[in-house]
């Protein structure tokens, strides 16, 4: 059994006892989370598509974790100009554990 579901813009394949790292959420560690977001659920090759949403179905989780991602350098030029500009970017994340997808 594994669902669709979209948090922070993002869309996510998301089975039971799966990890998965979605855009920052405002939870601590240990709370569960409910993504009422289900795109779409799939069970014994049972396909259940949302439009745009599935009625009743959602899929609880556990944060596990606040944590930020690797360091992405960004560097700004301008030819010519001796314009030069360089910085670093560490998106924030959440990792969450999927406890069980209801419908």
């Amino acid at each position: 059994m594994y669902a669709i579901v979209e948090t922070g813009g993002k869309q996510y394949r998301v089975a039971e006892k799966a990890i998965i790292d979605v855009e920052k959420l405002e939870a601590p560690v240990g709370e569960q989370v409910t993504l009422d977001r289900v795109l779409m659920v799939s069970r014994e090759g049972a396909v259940s598509v949302g439009t745009p949403l599935v009625e009743g179905a959602r899929v609880v989780c556990k944060v596990l974790g606040q944590d930020k991602a690797r360091k992405i350098l960004v560097f700004h030029y301008k030819a010519k100009k001796n314009e030069r500009r360089r910085y670093g970017h560490r998106q924030p994340y959440s990792r969450l554990l999927v406890e069980r997808i209801e419908i």
